[in-house]
């Protein structure tokens, strides 16, 4: 017996709602743009660890946002009666641009849409929110690393060489981690090490942060770190925008990516630092629905745009390490 399907007059069942004809009539863009967004910044990354005060300044492709650094205010002994030298302000000019974007594309077909009791609306939001997150804290965390200092002050431990010691300096080498060998250093000694040169910079602990790949966690774990066992934190550890646990180790918000470049001879490499140290701004600029000519469907597409300035160099540390 053929079965008769009617198209859903309920708002908030799914994409494939009709009114006189038209599939997503009650599909509004805007307020599927905020839902991706929401989505986007619920699991990003790089939107924990950078500085996102500027992003509600930005409305197209291209625009700039300046950024002013504060001035460096000098201090000076005092004597009753003498004068004191005054500091000339001078202001440095910073400059983010809005200079990448990125577009998702995806059809919804009229038949799954009405057969389906899923909610198109929140699997999709969520979908392209996660392909964004994996291509935009890729994009920001690889300038990240590439605006790491190597001089005054000298910011990068060890190097992307297989060969590797336990010297935690800007060598030709890389940092043995300990392993199976049992030699090696310890993962939160090189943690220890980054906080250290953070610290000599006096990068304010509030705001701190730590970013490794799955690599580096399993070394954290067999070092007998408690960062990931449930008696971490009073047990109430968990994970949320990469965020490891809601406490600190060594000082540092933990955060866990898939999304720190490979390396091409070390085993992997991690990043520390401040929220100050890096400004980004994104937003999806623009969200359409048309009905596809070639089948029966609506397709759905976004715009989004971002910009990534590093803005105080001086507020990272990277590092590189291979695991025997």
């Amino acid at each position: 017996m053929a079965q008769y399907f009617e198209p859903s007059t309920d708002t908030n069942a799914n994409f494939a709602n009709s009114v006189s004809g038209q599939t997503n009539s009650f599909f509004l863009p805007s307020v599927y743009s905020k839902k991706v967004l929401n989505f986007f910044r619920k699991a990003s990354v790089a939107e924990a660890i950078t500085n996102t005060d500027y992003a509600g300044e930005i409305s197209a492709f291209g625009d700039s946002v300046k950024i002013i650094k504060e001035p460096t205010i000098s201090v000076s002994d005092y004597t009753r009666g003498s004068d004191t030298t005054a500091t000339k302000l001078t202001d440095q000019e910073l400059t983010l641009v809005v200079d990448s974007a990125k577009a998702f594309k995806f059809i919804v077909d009229d038949i799954e849409s009405n057969m389906s009791h899923v909610n198109w609306k929140e699997v999709a939001s969520s979908s392209a929110a996660y392909a964004l997150r994996d291509s935009y804290d890729a994009a920001v965390i690889a300038k990240m690393f590439a605006g790491l200092s190597a001089s005054s002050p000298d910011h990068i431990i060890g190097s992307d060489s297989s060969t590797a010691d336990a010297t935690m300096t800007h060598a030709t080498n890389s940092v043995d981690l300990l392993g199976s060998d049992g030699t090696g250093v310890d993962a939160l000694d090189m943690m220890a090490r980054m906080s250290r040169l953070l610290d000599e910079q006096n990068v304010p602990e509030e705001g701190r942060w730590f970013l490794a790949g799955p690599e580096f966690y399993e070394e954290l774990a067999k070092s007998g770190s408690k960062m990931l066992s449930v008696d971490y934190n009073a047990g109430q550890g968990s994970i949320r925008n990469g965020l490891v646990s809601s406490g600190k180790l060594r000082g540092f918000d933990m955060y866990k990516s898939n999304n720190i470049a490979a390396t091409s001879n070390a085993t992997g490499k991690v990043l520390a630092g401040h929220m100050s140290s890096t400004a980004t701004a994104n937003t999806i600029l623009s969200t359409e629905v048309l009905r596809d000519p070639s089948s029966f469907g609506d397709i759905v597409r976004g715009l989004h745009v971002y910009g990534c300035k590093v803005l105080r160099e001086e507020a990272m540390v990277g590092g590189f390490y291979v695991i025997d």
